[in-house]
């Protein structure tokens, strides 16, 4: 699908259109949620949507890096061998 690309700058010395490509797959998936109707709706909601699961992602990290300090992580593993191994 191509969406007409509407630059202001259009013309002026030292600007450029912004290209991108635009996974059709994905944008109906998007587009079957509620909140991402219509198309320029879905379109402005996934770069968010992204950097918010980036984010999520690295405070997940950064709180498994703290548990392995705390022998917490090593625990977990252990009792969930421990459960495995009862059933």
């Amino acid at each position: 699908m191509r969406f007409p690309v509407h630059d202001p700058c259009e013309g002026l010395p030292g600007t450029a259109v912004p290209r991108i490509h635009i996974d059709e797959e994905a944008l109906e998936r998007a587009m079957a949620r509620p909140k991402a109707r219509p198309e320029k709706k879905a379109l402005d909601l996934a770069p968010r949507f992204h950097a918010e699961q980036q984010e999520r992602a690295a405070r997940i990290g950064h709180h498994f890096e703290r548990a392995r300090g705390w022998g917490a992580v090593e625990d977990a593993e252990r009792r969930h061998r421990a459960e495995k191994d009862g059933r």
